[in-house]
């Protein structure tokens, strides 16, 4: 595959979670998880559904 689209379309390694975070939108999904995997501090995760899954995500992550 690497070959044929090149090194781009090689994905960065895939961690299985237990749950995501819902809301209405993806924005703030999009938003917390961007921050888990960087590190760094998710913000106000009020309007999340399941706020609790946060925390398990940071867990897991590598």
């Amino acid at each position: 595959m690497i070959r044929e689209i090149g090194p781009i379309a090689r994905p960065r390694p895939v961690v299985i979670v237990p749950d995501m975070p819902k809301t209405r939108s993806g924005k703030s999904m999009r938003r917390v998880l961007k921050a888990i995997s960087n590190s760094e501090d998710a913000g106000d995760i009020s309007t999340l559904a399941n706020p609790e899954v946060v925390d398990e995500i940071r867990k897991i992550k590598i």
